[in-house]
Parts: structure tokens; C-alpha cells; sequence
């Protein structure tokens, strides 16, 4: 599979990339510099034919990327001159919790007319393992917080079957071994668990059936609270844990010439830094790992984006066989991405960083093909949410001249 990227800013010689199997890749460049749009065309390549052996799950920290399902008519021109036509996408809106809480009514009809499928996702208390139960709460495995909650999660989950707050509250309120002060401590804990509202009650669906190839699935998370144990990265990390399950069973099934319902998947993740970040734990980093080191077996790739590299988790950053920079100003993000450079680049990685000069150009690192170039990223043919012009200034943004 060929994703166009662009053209080599001398020579103006079109730039692929060429993907097989799985792939860990990073985008990073300071603000303004074109991160997200770069973002936004990785995405529209991997959907190019409508390709349906791909599902995109595009992490949306900031509520920006629902512009996809509109053409880009602000740039025509630009596209007209690299052969390229305005695109509006089919975009699913993922949204954990309830919907009409977290949007204003009139907000939600402004979506809709503009084409965006709102869903809201509801996750299961049995998409958590035991002792990830344990790490939301900050409760010791060892301790008897910890044992007993582990206690009341892994007896649920032996019956192979989603259950609910309630059903956890229940268990624990009959563990005839717990102390009275655990259970009240849990308890409580349980109690704000259920109002934050992201926990299915009742009607759910299984998180590998909730993405859909041939789209844009995009999980907003600009309404839930940041933080390393925050509702963002919990969703994250539940998502990310389920997924990588899947695909084992559907790569063990591939394995045998049989079919299987769920293909390959990329998940982007913007402002990457809040989930896998450098020195500090949170509840998505472990599984996000996960993804980086072994995704290429079950055909799982990961792009993570971030205006501070230097902020990023080394062992992710150590996996990224694929890099897109952008221009970097900042000593310790120009050293956090040298420190990735290789023998076949024939110099530093810094050096071609100190090279870029305008928004749009970049710089990517195949470290399987073993090669660097020079990049003017192409202009996307969806609308670009990430600029902090409103959208009839665009055109004065002048980035592709």
C-alpha cells in the first residue's frame, strides 16, 4: 500500500510511503508547524481507495478532527496544482459518555447537518482487567484496598460475561473476607465511577465492533478530563486493551485461511505526550507500549503525534521505524529526535531538522527502508480543524506556495 505524502521540495518528485504490515510511527514539529494537518493527511491516505482492509482510529484530544467530513474548498487551488480534488470523509464521532451532557443540542445539530455520525460510546466495567481496576484506583495489588478489589473483578470476569457497577458493588459488599473500612473505601470509589457515565448500564457493545473500516473513526476525548488517571486515558487504555485481544484472535484465525471481523488497525493519537509521556506512569501508557513493541505480529500500528518529543515515553519513541518532523526549535526536542538517528542517514538527525524553513515542509525517516528525505507535506483535501485562523483567513495562510 502506497500512502502520498508529497514531493521533495527541490526536485518537486512525488513522495510515497510504502506500507506493509504494521508500523509505529511519530509525527512531531512545534505548534504551527503542521503536526496535525500531517496528521489529517496520514489519515485520508490510509483511507485512499476506500480501502476497507484498514480501520483508522484517529484519538482526538482536542475536538478538532470532526472537520474531515468537509471538502477543503479553502485550498482548491493549491490541490488543482497537485492534481488533487476537495474530499469530505464519512466520520463516526466517538464519544464516551452521554452525549447530550457533554454537547450542547445546538452543537450536536451542527454536526449532524454537517454529515458527522455522533456514537456514543459506552465502555464495560469487564473491559478492565482486574488489576488494571487496580490502577484506576491507585490500589496496591498487595494491599488489602487492592486485594479486595482484585478479588471482586477476577471473580466476574471467570463468568465470561459483561457485567456492571452494581454487579462489582454487589460482589464486594459479599466478600465475607474484606474488612468493612475496604469495602466503604471501594465503595465510594465505585459510586464516582458510575457518575462519571462512561460505564454501560445495560445495551452494550463489544469494543472491537464499534470501528468501522472505510471511515474516520474518531475518538473525541476533548470532554473528558486529562491526567495521568483521568477518563482520557482510561478510555485509551481500555480501547487499546481490547483491540490488541482481538486482533491476536483474528491473526490466529488469518493464520489458518479463515475469516475474521475485524482487520487491520491504525490508531493515531494527538498531543501523544498526555498519554505516553516521558518519566510518568498513567493508566494508557503500558498498553500503548504494548502496541509500539509487539503490534506488528496481530497488525496493529500506532502514530503518535506531539509538539514535544522530548515528552514522549524513550521506549515508545525507540519503536518508531517511521518518522515525520517537522521544523523544532527547542533544544531538548531536538535532542530527544537526534537521539534516533541512524548510519544510513549520512549525518544527524538534527542537521536536516535545522534545515526545514517553512510550515509544511518536514523531514521522514524510513528506518525500514533505511532512508531520510526531505518532505513538502500535500495539501488535505478535508478540512483542516487544528488552525488558529477561522477558516475564510485560511487562503492567507500561505504554506504550499
Amino acid at each position: 500500500m502506497k500512502l502520498f505524502l508529497g514531493q521533495e521540495p527541490q526536485s518537486g518528485t512525488p513522495t510515497y510511503l510504502t506500507i506493509g504490515g504494521a508500523h509505529a510511527v511519530l509525527i512531531c514539529g512545534k505548534r504551527g508547524s503542521g503536526k496535525s494537518y500531517t496528521m489529517g493527511v496520514l489519515v485520508e491516505e490510509l483511507l485512499a481507495g476506500a480501502n476497507t482492509d484498514i480501520i483508522p482510529i484517529l484519538v482526538d484530544p482536542m475536538g478538532v478532527y470532526h472537520t474531515m467530513a468537509q471538502a477543503n474548498q479553502a485550498q482548491q487551488e493549491d490541490l488543482f496544482n497537485w492534481s488533487l480534488s476537495a474530499k469530505g470523509y464519512t466520520v463516526r464521532l466517538l464519544v464516551p459518555g452521554p452525549t447530550e451532557q457533554l454537547y450542547d443540542p445546538e452543537v450536536i445539530d451542527a454536526l449532524q447537518q454537517r454529515g458527522v455520525s455522533i456514537v456514543p460510546l459506552q465502555l464495560n466495567p469487564s473491559d478492565l482487567s482486574p488489576d488494571g481496576w487496580c490502577d484506576l484506583f491507585d490500589a496496591d495489588i498487595n494491599a488489602p484496598l487492592g486485594i479486595v478489589l482484585f478479588r471482586a473483578a477476577q471473580k466476574l470476569q471467570r463468568q465470561n460475561r459483561p457485567f456492571t457497577i452494581q454487579e462489582l458493588i454487589v460482589t464486594i459488599e459479599r466478600d465475607g473476607r474484606a474488612k468493612d473500612t475496604s469495602k466503604e473505601a471501594l465503595l465510594n470509589r465505585l459510586e464516582a465511577a458510575r457518575g462519571w457515565q462512561i460505564f454501560a448500564e445495560e445495551g452494550y457493545t463489544p469494543i472491537p465492533e464499534l470501528f468501522t473500516p472505510s471511515v474516520v473513526n474518531i475518538l473525541d476525548l476533548s470532554r473528558l478530563e486529562p491526567g495521568p488517571r483521568g477518563l482520557r486515558n482510561l478510555t485509551v487504555s481500555i480501547i487499546a486493551r481490547n483491540l490488541f485481544r482481538a486482533r491476536a484472535d483474528a491473526r490466529l484465525r488469518e493464520e489458518f485461511g479463515l475469516a475474521t471481523p475485524l482487520p487491520r488497525v491504525w490508531m493515531l493519537i494527538d498531543e501523544a505526550h498526555q498519554f505516553v509521556p516521558k518519566g510518568q506512569s498513567t493508566l494508557a501508557k503500558d498498553q500503548l507500549i504494548r502496541w509500539a513493541k509487539e503490534g506488528r505480529q496481530p497488525g496493529l500500528s500506532l502514530a503518535v503525534a506531539s509538539q514535544q518529543p522530548s515528552a514522549i515515553d524513550p521506549e515508545v519513541l525507540s519503536q518508531c521505524d517511521i518518522i515525520l518532523s517537522h521544523k523544532l526549535t527547542s533544544r531538548e526536542d531536538v535532542m530527544a529526535l537526534n537521539s534516533l538517528s541512524q548510519d544510513y542517514m549520512g549525518g544527524e538527525l538534527r542537521t536536516y531538522i535545522r534545515s526545514l524553513n517553512r510550515t509544511g515542509e518536514a523531514v521522514i525517516v524510513n528506518d525500514e527502508m533505511e532512508t531520510v528525505q526531505m518532505l513538502r507535506i500535500r495539501p488535505r483535501r478535508s478540512q483542516h480543524g487544528g488552525s488558529s485562523l477561522p477558516p475564510e483567513e485560511e487562503n492567507a495562510f500561505d504554506i504550499w506556495q
